[in-house]
């Protein structure tokens, strides 16, 4: 596993935030409530590495609403950008009042991977963030999310965060255990991590490029890890199970036949760097088989994180949001895009620089979120690509795309597997209808048409003729055999 010294640490000298400047904006609230008829009986500071949280405690009878309409003018005089009101904060009889420090601090990666909390975790999949405003280190397990969806405005950290999260599994993961799929049509974000391909990443068959970046190949690829996704729970189905760590632990346990198709499943996790660009480009095609993989993936080990700069309706559509419970925003622009991503305000008031929410059930937490740079992701993966690796890249399974037709246009190349019993019963009761294929075969509407299309096709049964049953043009067994040695 990687190396703590790989990463840099950003000695800060300072305190975070001098008693003098604390005092000072304690007396400011204080004064700004009373002027409005607000009396406070107590004041608490608690100081983070980019904000620090006033907790007071009004006199009974107070409305919360009345002091939380009072943030624009809190923050006048404190003459301080992004502060935030939490009335009341969850658990506490208390009001918090966030303020930005004047000197905020950086949280490098190192300060966080080096903790005692991640080394000592016992999550499968430990996605390390940052420090919260009380400076305890902020892990949640990718596994519980299931999926993360990350948005905020350019340059307000959303690249750096995607960067901490891969280099928290990358040091407590295993090549074995942990695969990426890394989607990237701005084609620079990843192109970094392109020397862990015999380590950590998944790609298509035959694919050169193990950073996946032409919207063609995205659609392909996602289609590829449903497929893997539909052979892995064919596997589970077998093996009597209801998730990936039940079954990998049966199969180390030698309770599985290898012979028989069991094999040990690697974690995947599919992170995409621009949504918004896929969605533009390739819309439903793209949609439909995310929202397939959140909706069913988690059981047998496929993780989504993705992330956009265009907290729009059209971008993070209602299936997106239903879909991904778990959400971090960083700084946007507006309360509308705000409310896109938390359903609430508070992304549009935070400071920039890796300032993020994160949500997840009710209450979003705010946190700093750590700095790992360009140069600290080039050390870990140089450091991993000098270790023994696989031959090649971990191979999703080939996805075959149904040949597009025009309309009325029938593939031969490809019958049905009832195709010839279906003629077969057609001739033999003289009789070409949907509805009978339907009844006889127990199969739906849709397949039994494509059936009824094809046996027009191939000469055996007539056009459509309005609600009538279609015309058999073979009268015996022996002219349905010539047609079908035609074929």
């Amino acid at each position: 596993l990687p190396t703590l010294d790989l990463l840099k640490d950003y000695v800060n000298s300072e305190p975070l935030v001098n008693m003098e400047e604390q005092n000072e904006n304690k007396n400011n609230i204080i004064s700004t409530l009373r002027s409005f008829g607000i009396e406070i009986n107590t004041i608490k500071a608690t100081v983070g590495p980019t904000v620090t949280l006033y907790e007071i405690t009004p006199e009974r009878g107070v409305r919360i609403s009345k002091i939380r309409g009072l943030e624009d003018d809190i923050a006048l005089s404190l003459a301080a950008l992004g502060i935030r009101i939490i009335a009341p904060i969850p658990g506490k009889g208390t009001i918090g009042i966030e303020v930005p420090n004047s000197k905020p601090q950086i949280v490098s990666g190192r300060s966080i991977l080096g903790t005692k909390a991640f080394r000592d975790c016992t999550y499968e999949l430990p996605v390390a963030f940052g420090k919260t405003i009380t400076n305890e280190v902020f892990m949640v397990d990718l596994c519980k999310m299931p999926h993360i969806l990350v948005a905020g405005a350019t340059g307000q950290g959303k690249s750096v965060g995607l960067n901490t999260m891969i280099a928290s599994l990358l040091y407590k993961k295993h090549p074995a255990e942990l695969k990426f799929v890394l989607i990237d049509p701005k084609k620079v974000e990843f192109s970094i991590y392109s020397v862990i391909e015999k380590h950590f990443l998944a790609k298509l068959p035959d694919e050169e490029e193990p950073i996946i970046t032409d919207v063609t190949k995205v659609v392909q690829t996602l289609n590829s890890v449903c497929v893997e996704m539909d052979s892995r729970y064919d596997l589970l189905k077998a093996a009597h199970v209801r998730n990936i760590k039940e079954y990998n632990k049966k199969f180390i346990n030698r309770q599985l036949n290898p012979n028989k198709g069991h094999r040990y499943m690697p974690y995947i996790v599919v992170i995409i760097d621009e949504f918004g660009d896929l969605i533009m480009t390739a819309g439903k095609d793209i949609e439909l088989p995310i929202a397939r993989i959140a909706q069913l993936a988690r059981a047998v080990g496929i993780h989504m994180v993705i992330a956009t700069q265009r907290p729009t309706t059209n971008i993070i559509t209602g299936t997106i949001k239903a879909n991904f419970p778990a959400r971090v925003a960083f700084r946007v622009s507006s309360m509308m895009d705000s409310r896109t991503i938390l359903d609430r305000p508070g992304a549009n008031q935070l400071i920039g620089r890796g300032d993020m929410l994160f949500l997840q059930g009710a209450d979003p937490m705010r946190v700093q979120c750590a700095f790992i740079d360009t140069p600290e992701v080039d050390n870990i993966t140089k450091y991993i690509a000098k270790q023994q690796g696989y031959t090649s890249a971990f191979e999703l399974p080939e996805y075959k795309e149904e040949a597009e037709l025009a309309p009325g246009e029938v593939d031969m190349s490809n019958l049905d597997s009832l195709f010839e019993e279906a003629a077969s019963l057609v001739v033999a009761q003289q009789h070409g209808s949907t509805s009978m294929l339907q009844r006889r075969f127990s199969i739906g509407y849709n397949r039994a048409g494509r059936i009824m299309d094809q046996l027009e096709a191939a000469g055996i049964v007539g056009p459509v003729d309005g609600s009538k049953p279609r015309d058999v043009l073979c009268s015996t067994e022996a002219d349905l055999t010539m047609k079908l040695n035609n074929l």
